[in-house]
C-alpha cells in the first residue's frame, strides 16, 4: 500500500494534465509554461502563455528570466515526442520545480484548449526538436 500511495502522490507531484493546467492559468497562479519543442514548432502553434524554450538550449542564461519559485510546466508535442521530459530534466537541474503536460500539446487540443498559430510559412514536417 506505502507503494501505491508513494507513486500516486509521486505522480501528481510531476505530472499535470490540460484542465489543472487551463485552471491554474485562469486563477492566475505562480505556474510559467515552456514549450521545450523546437522554434520552429513553436512558431507553427504554442499555448497562448507558453515561452519558447527548446530542451537543447535550456541553461542557466536562458533560463534567467524565469521566476525561481514558478512552478515551470514544460510540454511538446505529445506522446510520441520527449521533448518535454528532456526538459523537465533539464530545468530540474537548474533548481525548477517542474511539471510535465500528460500528453502535451495534442491533448491541450483534444481537450479543446485553445492554441495560438504563428503565421509562419514552415514546411509540415518540421522536426519536434527531441531528437
Amino acid at each position: 500500500m506505502d507503494d501505491q500511495l508513494r507513486h500516486y502522490t509521486d505522480k501528481l507531484a510531476y505530472e499535470i494534465d490540460s484542465w489543472d493546467l487551463s485552471v491554474a492559468l485562469k486563477n492566475e497562479e505562480n505556474v510559467v509554461v515552456v514549450d521545450a519543442r523546437s522554434a520552429q514548432a513553436y512558431a507553427i502553434e504554442h499555448i497562448p502563455s507558453a515561452i519558447s524554450l527548446p530542451h537543447k538550449l535550456m541553461d542557466a542564461q536562458s533560463v534567467s528570466s524565469i521566476r525561481g519559485s514558478a512552478i515551470i510546466v514544460v510540454y511538446c508535442d505529445g506522446i510520441g515526442c520527449n521533448a518535454s521530459t528532456k526538459g523537465a530534466l533539464a530545468m530540474v537541474k537548474l533548481g525548477f520545480t517542474v511539471k510535465e503536460l500528460m500528453g502535451g500539446l495534442d491533448w491541450w487540443k483534444r481537450d479543446g484548449h485553445a492554441t495560438r498559430k504563428g503565421g509562419v510559412d514552415v514546411a509540415e514536417n518540421v522536426s519536434c526538436g527531441c531528437e
